[in-house]
């Protein structure tokens, strides 16, 4: 069962990577739009915990835990092991940085 009630897409193949499947495939305008949906739910639900005093960091920690957790239910403990592997380096070429700060 998916934690906290989040749907998951079942993998193709049992090996690959969360991202070996869209990575093969281009999305399509409904993906896209369905991906953007996504965001929003998970966007309004952020807004709401805010609202409600819930802290930043605290929301961040159990919205990585929440999708790491559903992933590995997904695919497993090897296939997001291998995917979240390259998290560093794309952090650090600011791949999730919204606003840069000069230094």
């Amino acid at each position: 069962m998916p934690v906290f009630g989040l749907r998951t897409r079942v993998a193709k193949n049992r090996g690959d990577t969360p991202l070996q499947p869209i990575q093969r495939a281009r999305e399509t305008a409904e993906e896209k739009a369905r991906s953007q949906e996504a965001l929003r739910y998970i966007l309004d639900a952020w807004e709401e915990a805010l609202h409600d005093g819930i802290e930043p960091e605290m929301l961040a920690n159990a919205a990585l835990f929440a999708a790491l957790a559903d992933l590995v239910e997904s695919y497993g403990e090897d296939a997001v092991a291998k995917m979240t592997g390259g998290l560093s380096r794309r952090i650090q070429h600011g791949e999730f940085t919204l606003t840069r700060n000069p230094q």
